[in-house]
């Protein structure tokens, strides 16, 4: 059985998809797998994916006439392939209109009432209904058990990462402070506390960057720590590598921070405006904090509170959730992790 599977974006997104490929393949299926080019080298550490058909979506919305070459390669490519299911585990119009451009005999996803855009469920002829409010790796792995017919396991997530870290180092941390919202960054003040009492306790700290904002972000933040590294520029691999050798990542809701998870790292997660319960780092080493802020979890790229200033430090912090996550709890949070045992 050839099976096409539509997991295209966001990071997050790809990695919590890779338990329920790992239920799957468990039974004998294995997958051949659409994903956004800048997320490409996910799916390829998992035994159970053949093949990795890259999309420039994010790229082509953005500049369609110069990238129509591309945009018809990739259909050239994706319509030369015989697969008998194809699945979106996506539940998007971009990923509806993917499953209904491959030549699969049948096509599957989520319901009408499951669909994160419930009208992408007319491009499947088989529709699984799946709860909504679940944390996203447990309703995707219903959704795969619900098209292939097995029964969905109560263990524990198995992500089936095999990545060859770049070097071992337990007293390594990495410290993962960017990602999209603004509601999400945790103020750089308590970043750069926090990596001043890991160093103190002998940790070997260093913070990567992804874009130009978050490399200015990563340089104030080691700017007045002695001993801190900025890492260069590196790839998804490349950082995937370095996170899979450390001996501990803290990081906000972001898809690297999934992805140190998936990984078996130690992995602390702050939460503020996301939701832990929906979205939360899983694995088998992972704490993740939840600012306990009456209007957290707002879900809100932006923050709208609008009460009395929430301090840390005689200082009013934004966003004010994070008042409630201040560095001493975090490190109070790594120790009690490190000292758990595996």
């Amino acid at each position: 059985m050839r099976v096409l599977l539509v997991k295209m974006s966001s990071l997050g997104d790809v990695v919590h998809a890779l338990p329920a490929v790992s239920d799957a393949a468990g039974h004998g299926i294995h997958f051949d797998w659409v994903v956004e080019e800048a997320f490409a080298a996910i799916p390829g550490w998992h035994p159970g994916v053949h093949k990795v058909l890259p999309i420039a979506w994010r790229r082509w919305r953005r500049h369609v006439l110069a990238e129509r070459h591309s945009l018809a390669g990739f259909v050239r490519t994706l319509r030369g392939e015989n697969y008998d299911l194809v699945l979106d585990a996506q539940g998007l119009y971009k990923s509806a209109v993917v499953t209904r451009l491959s030549r699969a005999r049948q096509r599957a996803g989520f319901g009408f009432t499951s669909a994160r855009e419930p009208a992408a469920a007319f491009a499947y002829q088989r529709r699984v209904g799946v709860a909504r409010g679940g944390h996203a790796v447990d309703r995707l792995r219903a959704l795969f058990a619900g098209v292939f017919g097995y029964a969905c396991p109560a263990s524990a997530p198995d992500f089936g990462l095999h990545l060859q870290p770049d070097e071992r180092a337990e007293r390594r941390c990495l410290l993962l402070h960017g990602t999209t919202w603004a509601s999400k960054h945790w103020p750089a003040d308590m970043w750069r506390s926090l990596a001043m009492d890991l160093a103190r306790d002998g940790w070997l700290v260093e913070i990567p960057w992804g874009n130009a904002r978050e490399h200015r972000r990563a340089l104030s933040i080691a700017a007045e720590v002695p001993g801190i590294r900025v890492l260069d520029a590196m790839s998804l691999a490349d950082v995937g590598r370095r996170l899979a050798g450390a001996g501990l990542v803290v990081g906000v809701d972001s898809g690297l921070a999934h992805l140190a998870g998936a990984l078996g790292v130690p992995t602390v997660v702050l939460y503020g405006s996301t939701s832990a319960v929906r979205t939360g780092v899983r694995g088998a080493r992972v704490r993740s904090l939840q600012s306990q802020l009456p209007c957290a979890p707002c879900l809100s790229r932006d923050c709208r509170y609008r009460g009395e200033p929430v301090c840390w430090q005689g200082e009013a912090v934004s966003p004010p959730c994070y008042a409630l996550l201040p560095p001493e709890r975090v490190r109070e949070e790594t120790v009690r992790l490190l000292e758990r045992p595996e």
